[in-house]
């Protein structure tokens, strides 16, 4: 990682295929080295750059303005002032947000004693190498999620509308071509979207999509527009999708009022992307075995 962050040292934008080339230079790699490819077929090299990128960028030492592009950000220009031997995970585990991304990658696994850094630290010791591979891509699901709130949050409002549509109908809402339609323009009263559950639209459900960064929160006041906006239209459903976070005022609001609320922060948002495959592609599958003892008892 520290290799990676003393090339885009300049705080320039620098493209990825750039910063790869002078890795390889400054490294001493020979061609054979860059030609090494792991089991899936990507070169070692280039797989372990995208990795130390994206590590660095969810602790916030680096930002991806666009695609295939990178900056250093403040905190790693303080970083790089440290002249440290080595940027590691123990490095970065100081920063909340990596914390929070590596947590995220391990929600679904068991839990281990001890703090947030020393699980990072123990975990590949008590899991085992079926657990390792879930977790992987459990935290590389994390990863590409983080980058897609990323990707959103620099699109403008109605990029964030249609997608929650295209969203909500890959989850399976309206379930028929036409069901999803885009409300958001001058007059919409709050509402950005409407998905008719039946062909005659007596059941249906509003949306509405608030762009926000990571710092911006959705509190009461939005969510009783939103109700407002709802009782207006005649309707009692409704699901607010917001690119940043709730305030617990908002929350509490959601569960007491009579209209049934859906609130969905940046984090639940991207995550359904990637389970419902909405801006993103299988890129390998890998298949695990095991004995087939049924085999050995028919001999």
């Amino acid at each position: 990682m520290l290799p990676v962050l003393r090339a885009i040292a300049d705080g320039q934008h620098h493209r990825l295929v750039d910063v790869r080339t002078v890795l390889a230079d400054q490294l001493g790699l020979t061609d054979e080295d860059r030609a090494l490819k792991i089991p899936s077929g990507s070169p070692v090299f280039d797989s372990r750059v995208h990795w130390a990128v994206t590590y660095m960028a969810q602790a916030g030492l680096i930002r991806r303005p666009r695609r295939a592009v990178v900056q250093l950000t403040v905190r790693g220009q303080e970083v790089l002032t440290e002249n440290p031997v080595a940027v590691d995970n123990a490095l970065l585990s100081r920063y909340p947000e990596f914390l929070d991304f590596k947590m995220r990658a391990r929600d679904r696994q068991p839990a281990l004693p001890g703090s947030n850094a020393t699980l990072l630290a123990q975990s590949s010791e008590k899991t085992t190498p079926r657990e390792q591979a879930a977790h992987a891509v459990e935290e590389s699901n994390a990863a590409i999620a983080a980058e897609l709130l990323d990707r959103v949050r620099s699109r403008e409002p109605t990029f964030l509308e249609q997608l929650v549509l295209r969203l909500l109908t890959a989850m399976g809402y309206g379930g028929r071509a036409g069901a999803a339609e885009h409300l958001g323009r001058v007059g919409d009263q709050g509402l950005d979207g409407v998905i008719r559950q039946d062909a005659l639209g007596l059941d249906r459900v509003y949306v509405q999509a608030k762009r926000y960064g990571a710092d911006q929160s959705v509190g009461r006041p939005d969510i009783q527009a939103f109700v407002g906006a709802l009782h207006g239209a005649q309707a009692d459903r409704g699901i607010f999708i917001t690119t940043g976070r709730f305030t617990a005022e908002a929350l509490e609001y959601a569960q007491r009022v009579p209209a049934r609320l859906v609130l969905i922060d940046g984090a639940q948002l991207t995550e359904l992307m990637v389970l419902h495959n909405v801006g993103v592609q299988v890129e390998q599958t890998f298949i695990l075995k095991r004995v087939d003892e049924d085999f050995f008892e028919s001999v």
